[in-house]
């Protein structure tokens, strides 16, 4: 069902943050509860999707846009008809948003349960677009310590550095989490009580009372035996791109850059992004005097800010992004 602006029980749900900071905990968390749809991918509806295709106002680019849907992962995993799903764009589509709700209003009939979340972490930078085509949405902001998510991203490799820049992508990494989330919280001043920020800490230790704040916002009961006893995918089994530790070592997330950020890199990174750690209530380990002072740290932080604000400007804004959008991402 669609929901109202103003229904919080059936509302749309959208977790966004920075790549990750617990997006996909956050989502599992609620399909524990067994009353969201579950879709086992992220949608990039607003990301790649629309860049790529335009507005979908009309039917040339809605089938252009179906031609690749259909034979990407994302459709695939959806359990979804091919034919009903297209009939449905076809017929009632006119922007991403409503191919967004389509698609998973079809996966939540299909599936017998009355609400859906969207959890695609780049959806963050759109917040204000979805908002204007889904009225109803509410928006989950998970944010997570800038170090430990660096580590995460540089040891993926998500960060290119620019071509011709030879530092560290450890510090590129953490300069990108600085960049999303304080664009992000740009973006969420914007939309009052539909907006919510936490903490990833608070949520990977099920602290009660920022559960019972998620909880509120979006009107839906979190009850922690119920879903542990579900525990759908990463609340099970987490999403980490570190090892463990060894068979029976405790899974521990939070604080890891205590012990595998290099010391010199540390510095030379809360010396760039410090004022925002310390904004969210992380506390800097180093003393970052000199290198918060150093001239080459504050060019390299507005050479990539400037860099990043100006590809999310193309790709949001210019016809050039339907040459610069990566549909790989869609998977095949």
């Amino acid at each position: 069902m669609q929901a109202e602006p103003g229904d919080t029980a059936h509302a749309p749900v959208f977790i966004v943050g920075c790549p990750r900071s617990g997006t996909t905990l956050l989502y599992h968390i609620l399909l524990s509860t067994g009353d969201f749809a579950y879709y086992r991918a992220e949608s990039h509806v607003f990301d790649i999707i629309v860049p790529r295709f335009g507005s979908l106002r009309t039917t040339a680019a809605k089938r252009k846009m179906l031609d690749t849907w259909l034979s990407s992962r994302l459709f695939e995993v959806s359990g979804l008809e091919a034919r009903g799903i297209s009939d449905r764009v076809l017929s009632e589509c006119h922007s991403g948003g409503d191919f967004l709700r389509a698609l998973m209003e079809s996966i939540a009939d299909d599936q017998g349960v009355s609400r859906w979340a969207d959890c695609t972490p780049a959806h963050l930078l759109f917040m204000r677009q979805i908002k204007r085509q889904i009225p109803s949405a509410r928006f989950i902001h998970i944010v997570r310590d800038g170090r430990d998510v660096a580590l995460s991203l540089d040891k993926l490799g998500w960060v290119p550095a620019l071509p011709w820049d030879r530092r560290p992508t450890l510090l590129i990494a953490g300069l990108r989490w600085e960049w999303v989330v304080q664009r992000g919280r740009k973006e969420g001043s914007k939309l009052g009580n539909d907006y919510l920020e936490v903490a990833f800490e608070k949520v990977a230790d099920w602290d009660t009372e920022t559960m019972a704040r998620i909880a509120e916002f979006i009107d839906h009961e979190l009850n922690y035996e119920e879903i542990q006893a579900s525990a759908v995918g990463s609340v099970g089994a987490p999403n980490t791109a570190f090892e463990s530790g060894g068979s029976g070592a405790a899974f521990k997330p939070v604080g890891r850059w205590k012990s595998k950020f290099p010391k010199e890199q540390l510095e030379a990174l809360e010396g760039m992004i410090g004022d925002s750690l310390t904004s969210l209530g992380y506390s800097l380990s180093t003393d970052n005097g000199e290198h918060r002072s150093s001239m080459s740290l504050r060019l390299m932080r507005a050479e990539y800010q400037q860099f990043w604000s100006l590809k999310h400007w193309v790709k949001a804004k210019t016809p050039l992004s339907r040459v610069l959008t990566d549909l790989d991402e869609l998977g095949e």
